[in-house]
């Protein structure tokens, strides 16, 4: 694809990018002015691909035009005052001027797949690496083009695919329409090499290992309904402690401390540097001009606290800086029973204080009340429950209850105060204005293989089997002294109960457009459960258009026409 070749030969083909690991820092600066065909054909040379190779997950998770792609436009997230993309969280004209993530998603996934075709191409070439040596590389090669590859079919479709290097200097003009079959045999193709090549274990966080490689082979059987594939490797994972050494952490809260990142449950993970000077910057690639390299999902979920009241409550590190682009659906804060399942306020905040002591209005809706608050007095107090309004206008601090935030359709009708998702916040930054976050990403967590074995024993029929694994996480999840409560029998298993236990669990970690369209869902529970994108969304949005720039670029446009539906 033209774009994306000029992208990989600007950047990494001509030896623009160097890396010395997965957290160093990039840089446009080629001090020997080699080329790409002689850089890699050394050990010293190789490493830099790969190393480069591993960045591209950066342009996705844990950034803005990411969570806009996976989480936005789906049943559980609408748009907050602040989102940059409301066209894709609300399908409203996904090919209009705010849609420019799709562009940076696929120029980039595509300056991957090519990066990797030319490694993949080169390692036979490299006469200073041992088999072994060839042999891992090539496997984290492999499982990398299947990530990439998974992520560019699920999103547009049969669009382009190849394997095939490109020589440096040359420019791809022509594009190839590939059925989606196709893109699964070669993802399934890449797998298989990676899991029985990759090492067990690394010393090198965030580097790919064989059982990373079977976890992530688990979610494309599920989503390629190879229930019973799905279901054996999932387990396998699950069951085998000793030899995965995977193991759900006791509390669900214990995920999110930043000082417990690196733990037992936590798969794969996208490692940002606590050194942030170590982090990928590439600001001119990102809106605004924000840091490309941190994780930004600290800032994209929470409500616009510091504008509840000014004198008494400032913005401050704990409480995090608030971008206001993403809030809860009125549909997601429902899936939760908050007296049983400690997910809800292990998931979210629901209460701001006083940091600022002074005297001032602390109720918006009675700035009569003139009062004295200390820190840490309540401030704000959002809720996802219909309160008494004479009840709540007798506080002295303002309450945002369901009926404030909401109407009776589920419309938002306040973007601004609202439950905010907690989970990647960030307590480490070292002021309140820092936009740049050391929070790792996980990509695939234990919890995930126990929803994969749920939802692959239920559609083999065997609710009961899949109730035994939703219990273990529910269990895990129960308030304590309500574990029974939390307990389902296999006649409640269902597909839609075991999507509102996906987003119990993994809400806003960038998978749930993904869920619903794997389950055919994507539809139905959009126009059921998201009234912002229910009025938008079409049938043929399951996938989305084709940058408009990659349409214009290619020469044979009658074989690379636009995705049906689009204009």
């Amino acid at each position: 694809m033209q774009n994306s070749i000029n992208k990989v030969m600007g950047w990494v083909l001509a030896g623009s990018l160097v890396f010395t690991s997965c957290n160093k820092k990039l840089t446009e600066y080629n001090p020997t002015g080699m080329t790409a065909d002689v850089t890699y054909t050394t050990a010293k040379g190789f490493e830099t691909l790969v190393n480069a190779a591993y960045t591209y997950t950066r342009w996705w998770y844990g950034k803005e035009e990411g969570y806009s792609l996976s989480e936005m436009g789906t049943d559980i997230w609408t748009n907050g005052t602040g989102d940059v993309f409301p066209q894709l969280s609300r399908y409203d004209n996904l090919q209009g001027s705010n849609t420019s993530a799709l562009g940076m998603e696929w120029d980039n996934f595509y300056a991957a797949i090519y990066l990797i075709n030319t490694g993949l191409a080169q390692i036979d070439n490299v006469p200073d690496y041992t088999d072994k040596q060839k042999s891992q590389r090539s496997a984290e090669l492999h499982f990398l083009r299947a990530f990439y590859y998974w992520h560019i079919v699920e999103t547009w479709g049969g669009v382009h695919l190849t394997t095939e290097a490109t020589a440096p200097g040359v420019i791809e003009s022509t594009a190839n329409r590939t059925p989606v079959e196709d893109f699964y045999k070669l993802i399934f193709q890449d797998l298989d090499y990676a899991v029985k090549n990759l090492a067990a274990t690394t010393s090198d966080y965030g580097r790919v290992t064989s059982p990373i490689a079977k976890a992530f082979q688990a979610r494309m059987y599920l989503t390629r309904g190879m229930n019973a594939e799905a279901a054996a490797t999932a387990t396998d994972l699950i069951n085998n402690v000793d030899i995965y050494k995977y193991k759900l952490l006791p509390k669900f809260a214990d995920l999110w401390n930043m000082g417990n990142l690196k733990n037992s449950e936590v798969i794969w993970a996208i490692d940002y540097s606590t050194n942030l000077a170590n982090n990928d910057l590439v600001s001119a690639a990102y809106p605004s001009g924000h840091p490309r390299g941190s994780n930004s999902g600290h800032m994209l979920f929470l409500q616009v606290y510091d504008q509840v009241n000014k004198p008494l409550l400032v913005r401050d590190v704990p409480n995090g800086r608030p971008f206001n682009r993403y809030m809860p659906t009125k549909a997601l804060l429902d899936l939760f029973n908050e007296n049983d399942d400690s997910r809800y306020q292990s998931s979210f905040q629901t209460a701001w204080l006083c940091n600022k002591a002074g005297t001032g209005a602390g109720n918006n809706f009675k700035p009569t009340d003139i009062s004295t608050f200390k820190v840490g007095d309540t401030i704000c107090y959002t809720s996802k429950n219909t309160l008494d309004t004479t009840v709540m206008n007798a506080k002295h601090y303002t309450t945002y209850d369901i009926s404030r935030v909401y109407n009776a359709a589920g419309i938002p009708t306040n973007r601004q105060f609202y439950v905010s998702l907690k989970k990647f916040k960030d307590s480490t930054r070292a002021s309140a204005g820092e936009a740049q976050s050391a929070r790792d990403v996980f990509v695939i967590r234990l919890a995930e293989m126990y929803l994969v074995a749920a939802e692959a024993n239920f559609n083999l029929g065997k609710p009961d089997v899949a109730a035994g694994f939703l219990n273990t996480l529910r269990t895990r999840a129960a308030i304590p002294g309500h574990e029974a409560a939390m307990q389902i029998t296999g006649a409640q298993v269902n597909l839609d109960f075991i999507l509102d236990e996906r987003a119990r669990e993994l809400c806003g970690e960038q998978l749930r457009w993904f869920d619903l369209k794997r389950t055919n869902k994507l539809i139905d529970r959009v126009t059921r459960l998201n009234p912002d994108a229910a009025q938008y969304i079409k049938d043929f949005q399951t996938v989305r258009p084709i940058p408009q720039s990659q349409i214009d670029a290619v020469t044979n446009k009658s074989e690379f026409p636009q995705n049906q539906g689009y204009k």
